[in-house]
Order: structure tokens, then sequence, then C-alpha cells
């Protein structure tokens, strides 16, 4: 294949700008350590906002910040049990993500 072929063929995959942009900014939403920890916390067990705030020594006002970015993000989902309001990692992508993301981290 000439190099103007696959420059072409390179040019036709290219997924649309509107795409890239909303895959750019999911990563922007992974790069803050705080939002990190909160994903890594909910890896393994569901948590309510007290719960995240005591594994990671935070207020729950700045852990609650931090959810609703995530949950903007469609990064995790939350349920209403009376009072509390638990969260998870949103679905099988975001542990996927993290799992990859940990794996690349520590080889």
């Amino acid at each position: 294949m000439e190099k103007a072929e696959l420059l072409e063929k390179l040019v036709k995959c290219q997924p649309p700008d509107e795409i890239l942009y909303d895959l750019a900014e999911l990563f922007k939403v992974f790069g803050d350590s705080t939002r990190i920890r909160i994903l890594y916390a909910l890896f393994e067990n569901e948590l309510c906002v007290g719960d995240i705030a005591g594994v990671l020594n935070m207020s729950q006002s700045s852990v609650s910040h931090q959810l609703r970015i995530l949950k903007d993000a469609k990064l995790v989902k939350f349920r209403r049990e009376g009072k509390s309001i638990y969260y998870a990692l949103d679905d099988e992508h975001v542990y996927h993500i993290i799992e990859m993301g940990m794996q690349h981290v520590e080889e």
C-alpha cells in the first residue's frame, strides 16, 4: 500500500471531531487523582458519601463535588436507600478502564 493510500485510509477512519472531543473530556476526568481515588474505592463495593470520605480522609463536601463530576461523566451511578445515597462504578467499561490503567502503571 502506498503512503498516499495509507494516509487516505487513515483520514477516512478518523472518528468525528465531536467523538474525539468527548473522549478527550473523559480522559480529563481521569486526570484528577482525587477522582481516581474515589473510582478505585468503588472498584469492589458501592459506598455512600460518608464512607468514601472516611476511606479517603476527605470532607463529605469535597467527595460530593467530585462524585457530581464523575456522575456527569457517566463513570458512577447511584441508588437511594432511605436517606442514604450509594455510589458504584457505572458499568463494566469503567471497571476495565481502571483495571487496564492499573496494569499499565504496574508494569
